[in-house]
């Protein structure tokens, strides 16, 4: 029996593949994590540049020789013959409140300086500025030598009442000193072979003695330095009366 369909064709429809390629792929996955790889990369370099020396140091030993990391404790490893490990590095915030702390002592001195009728003149000859060290206090000579008299270690009375006031001051600081001698290029030279080092060096030391005198402890004392006219001033004029000076420097508490 036929049906009135038997006449009609057959349609054989195919099925379509989707294709789940194009922009839904993975590749920019790829793409984007090799850009955030570099990215790391860059910040770490960019902070491996601003450490220290011994930082940086360190890192490097480290690349090249991964495993002497770990053998630290053994007496070798990355640190060895470095001071990374006792080094105390002070911090940008810290730098920050000591530079503020040694800026506030200058300007307290400076004043205390002004304000006293028999040493307000020498203020024009006490200079004061944060170097890399700390805060430099320099007591400069004139040619009327209001601090020592010319080829000796004596304090004048000036320079006594100057240094007593900086004690004073550097006394309530946890902070250690270095002190300078320094002479201009003028030749001092005695039989006994006594040069202008021996009278920088001794001229420190007039100065150290008062400053410990007025309160300064022993133990701030870090270094008396005699420099002779190896540091002038004025290296235009080496016999400039100027290049005649004690330097005291109040160095960065590294506590």
């Amino acid at each position: 029996m036929s049906s009135k369909y038997d006449n009609e064709p057959i349609r054989i429809v195919r099925k379509k593949k989707r294709d789940h390629g194009g922009h839904h792929g993975g590749a920019w996955k790829v793409a984007y994590a090799d850009f955030v790889t570099a990215m790391m990369a860059l910040f770490i370099v960019l902070w491996i540049v601003g450490q220290s020396k011994n930082i940086k140091s360190s890192i490097s030993n480290y690349f090249k020789d991964p495993g002497a990391f770990f053998d630290n404790t053994k007496g070798g490893g990355m640190f060895q013959g470095t001071d990374v490990v006792a080094e105390k590095i002070i911090d940008e915030e810290q730098m920050k409140r000591e530079k503020q702390k040694l800026e506030e002592m200058a300007q307290t001195i400076l004043k205390e300086i002004e304000n006293q009728p028999q040493l307000k003149e020498l203020a024009g000859q006490i200079e004061m500025e944060i170097v890399k060290e700390g805060l430099r206090i320099e007591l400069l000579e004139t040619s009327r030598s209001f601090f020592f008299d010319i080829g000796t270690s004596s304090l004048k009375a000036e320079a006594v009442r100057v240094l007593t006031t900086i004690a004073e001051k550097v006394a309530l600081l946890p902070n250690h000193i270095i002190i300078e001698g320094h002479t201009d290029s003028r030749p001092y030279s005695r039989k006994d072979g006594y040069t202008n080092f021996e009278l920088s060096a001794d001229r420190a030391n007039s100065a150290r003695r008062m400053l410990v005198r007025h309160g300064v402890g022993e133990s701030q004392i870090d270094e008396v330095r005699g420099y002779a006219d190896k540091k002038l001033r004025n290296t235009k004029d080496p016999y400039d009366v100027t290049n005649r000076r004690i330097s005291i420097i109040i160095e960065y508490d590294k506590n």
